[in-house]
C-alpha cells in the first residue's frame, strides 16, 4: 500500500501536474526537498510518469476503444506488436488471454484506419470490435480518493486557485514545426522546468513560457499522470460495457462516473453504449461493487465485463514488469 505522503503528492499532481515542488509541499505539509525526493524516487521506481500530450483533435483524430479477440496462443506476440503502435494507448490483456482492450486514436475521414488493417491481418486475430468514444464523463484518475489517501478539500481548492486548469476556448491552435522539440521533451517529462525546456529547444525561457501558455490555454497541450494501480493497492481492474436507453444516457453515464472505484467512464457507439473502468482490491471487492454500487444506478439494463489480466500500456508509458517505462522514440 502506498505511503500516505506519497499518495498526497500524487493527488496534488493529478490536480496540478506541473505544480512546483514548493507549492506541493505547502498543500501536503512537507518541505520542498522532501516532496522532490519522494517524487523522484517514485518516478525512478516506475510508479508514476507525468507526461505532456497533444490533443488528438489537433491532428484531426478521434478516440475509439478497440476490443481485439484472438487465439490465446498468439497473445504475447500481439501484445508486443500493440505496444509499439503509437496510435494505441491504455492497452490491457483481458482475463482468459483471448482479448486485448485498448484505446485508439485515428482519423475519421471515410477510410478504415491503417492501424486497424494491420491488426486485422495479424496472425491469430479473430475479430475487431471498434467503438468511438462520444463523450467522456470523467478523465482517468479524476477523483484521487478512489485510488488512495487523498488531500483535504481545502488543499485541492488551494491548488486549483493557484494553478487553475485552462478551459479551452475555440479550436486547438495549429502546431508549428519548431514545436516538435518542445513537445518531445514534455512527452518524456511533463514536469520539465522552463529552464530545461529552453536548454533542450534553444529558446529563451520567456519564449518557452509564452508558447506553453498558448498551447495549454487552447487545449492543444494537456498533461496526464500515468500510474500503476497495482502499486496503489488496486491490483484488480475491469472494463464494463453497459446498456442504457438514449433518454437516460447522460444521466446514467454521469451516475456511473460518480460511483466509488470508477476511474473512467464514457459514452460510446455500439450495442452497449457506455464504458466504465473500475479498480478494486480483489474479485470480492469487485463483486461487492457490482452488487451494491452499480445496482443503485437507474437506467442500466445490462452489462458485460472484461477483467484485466495484464496491463500493457498507459496513456504514454509502457508497463514492464509492473513498472512504467518510456516508449521507444517514434521514427
Amino acid at each position: 500500500m502506498l505511503d500516505p505522503l506519497d499518495s498526497h503528492i500524487l493527488h496534488a499532481l493529478h490536480v496540478a501536474p506541473r505544480a512546483p515542488f514548493r507549492l506541493v509541499g505547502e498543500v501536503v505539509g512537507a518541505s520542498e526537498q522532501t516532496v522532490a525526493r519522494r517524487y523522484r524516487a517514485m518516478r525512478r521506481g516506475g510508479m508514476v510518469r507525468v507526461v505532456g500530450l497533444v490533443n488528438p483533435a489537433v491532428h484531426g483524430l478521434l478516440t475509439s476503444v478497440v476490443r481485439i479477440s484472438l487465439r490465446p496462443d498468439r497473445i504475447d506476440t500481439l501484445a508486443e506488436a500493440v505496444i509499439r503502435l503509437p496510435e494505441i494507448s491504455f492497452a490491457n490483456v483481458s482475463f482468459g488471454g483471448s482479448e486485448i482492450v485498448c484505446s485508439l486514436e485515428a482519423p475519421h475521414d471515410g477510410r478504415m484506419p491503417d492501424v486497424l488493417r494491420q491488426l486485422a491481418r495479424f496472425p491469430g486475430v479473430l475479430g475487431l470490435d471498434t467503438r468511438m468514444m462520444l463523450h467522456t464523463y470523467s478523465p482517468p484518475g479524476a477523483d484521487w480518493a478512489r485510488l488512495g489517501p487523498s488531500l483535504p478539500e481545502e488543499a485541492v481548492a488551494r491548488l486549483r486557485a493557484r494553478l487553475p486548469r485552462p478551459k479551452p476556448q475555440g479550436l486547438p491552435v495549429e502546431l508549428a514545426g519548431e514545436d516538435s522539440a518542445l513537445l518531445a521533451v514534455l512527452a518524456e517529462d511533463g514536469r520539465a522546468s522552463q529552464a530545461t525546456l529552453a536548454e533542450r529547444t534553444g529558446w529563451t525561457t520567456g519564449r518557452v513560457a509564452r508558447r506553453l501558455e498558448v498551447l495549454e490555454s487552447s487545449g492543444t497541450l494537456f498533461y496526464d499522470v500515468d500510474i500503476v494501480p497495482e502499486r496503489l493497492g488496486h491490483p484488480f481492474s475491469a472494463a464494463l460495457w453497459l446498456n442504457t436507453s438514449p433518454k437516460r444516457l447522460h444521466a446514467t453515464g454521469t451516475a456511473v462516473a460518480a460511483l466509488p472505484r470508477v476511474v473512467f467512464a464514457s459514452a460510446t457507439t455500439g450495442e452497449q453504449n457506455l464504458m466504465a473502468i473500475v479498480t478494486c482490491s480483489d474479485a470480492a471487492d469487485f463483486y461487492d461493487w457490482l452488487s451494491r454500487s452499480l445496482a443503485t444506478v437507474p437506467g442500466v439494463t445490462g452489462y458485460t465485463v472484461s477483467v484485466r489480466l495484464r496491463a500493457l500500456k498507459r496513456a504514454a508509458s509502457l508497463v514492464y514488469r509492473g513498472r512504467l517505462v518510456a516508449p521507444a522514440p517514434r521514427r
